[in-house]
């Protein structure tokens, strides 16, 4: 019998593909829900126009259920003297590079779900509609149910799992601390609180009475039955599918996924202001990973992206944020399609 999830969302596999903002479009997406995953869209970093056609180019390519991805973070007021001192801490960095400190952008390059971004939803309505940093407001998380649409969110604590399932959420994706990228919390910010994926997945699930997707540290049919096994209802993979064709992975990273470095990773705020996992480079090993000088998410992102943009011309890691989980053993350079397969391999459902 297939597992709540799966009937829930309509897809014949258990297997949701992480969104990954930055290194995947429409492409991925489509390749994993044609063979019976659910694809994700990162939407975040989209501006209206890019949105609109990413999803015209899904439903081109594809019949099957998607999931769309948003933010939910609160915007910071302007920190302008703070993003003044943080750019001159980054002084050295940009007198190496020649590059002029005043000539930085210092804007966000993530915006929260937004209403706009809604009215362009509803002409396409994807079945899934999942978020990160918690949820819309009501009237806006009533409208995407309006069309039948489903809503997940992550969790990184059992507090979290509680707070989501309590505002409707149709399943909840347990978050542990191996996963690559932006952690998703948002009731509290002291990472001391949360857990590895399987600490964390059985208290979610004794927690709540809705389905919970295993999320973090899980790349192969192994870590997929093991999850399962435990109650997972799905799970969500990202850092497997990194060196897969259809991402749009750099060269820089795909390189350092594959090296040894990968085998390092961590929890940085640097690129962002944000928590985030990633393969460590020069730029976490001389300012600190977590810096309390950093502007408050998203503004810090545009600061770094003159130092990564000049580095990465000269084959330079440094300032890259090279987001990955703790565990890139199953980074396959080979078709999603593929990927999808081998991770659903053996499990009976």
């Amino acid at each position: 019998m297939p597992c709540r999830l799966t009937q829930l969302f309509g897809i014949p596999l258990p297997i949701i593909q992480a969104p990954m903002a930055g290194v995947q479009g429409s492409a991925l997406a489509i390749a994993v829900s044609n063979v019976g995953g659910l694809g994700s869209l990162p939407c975040a970093m989209l501006s209206l126009d890019a949105l609109e056609t990413e999803l015209k180019l899904i439903r081109q390519h594809t019949s099957n259920p998607i999931n769309v991805n948003f933010f939910c973070h609160s915007e910071p007021p302007a920190q302008v003297d703070k993003q003044a001192a943080w750019l001159g801490q980054l002084a050295p960095y940009f007198s190496q590079f020649n590059l002029d400190p005043n000539t930085q952008n210092t804007g966000a390059q993530r915006t929260p779900y937004s209403k706009a971004q809604a009215e362009i939803l509803a002409k396409y309505k994807p079945e899934v509609v999942s978020f990160h940093f918690g949820l819309p407001n009501d009237d806006l998380l009533l409208e995407i149910k309006s069309w039948g649409a489903k809503v997940i969110s992550t969790a990184t604590t059992v507090e979290e799992a509680l707070w989501l399932e309590a505002r409707g959420v149709d399943a909840i994706i347990a978050q542990g601390l191996e996963a690559g990228g932006h952690r998703g919390h948002f009731l509290s910010a002291d990472l001391t609180q949360q857990l590895g994926t399987f600490s964390l997945l059985p208290q979610v699930i004794a927690a709540v009475n809705i389905p919970v997707i295993a999320a973090g540290g899980i790349v192969d049919a192994t870590t997929v039955r093991a999850a399962m096994a435990m109650g997972a209802s799905a799970v969500q993979v990202g850092t497997a599918y990194l060196l897969c064709p259809e991402c749009n992975t750099s060269a820089i990273h795909r390189r350092a996924l594959q090296s040894k470095a990968s085998q390092h990773t961590a929890l940085t705020n640097l690129f962002s202001g944000r928590p985030a996992r990633g393969i460590v480079n020069r730029f976490m090993d001389e300012m600190g990973f977590i810096n309390d000088a950093v502007p408050d998410f998203p503004l810090a992102s545009s600061a770094v992206a003159g130092l990564r943009s000049v580095a990465e011309s000269k084959e330079l890691a440094d300032f890259s944020p090279l987001w990955c989980g703790q565990n890139a053993t199953g980074c396959r350079a080979i078709p999603a399609a593929e990927l999808t397969k081998q991770l659903a391999f053996g499990l009976r459902f």
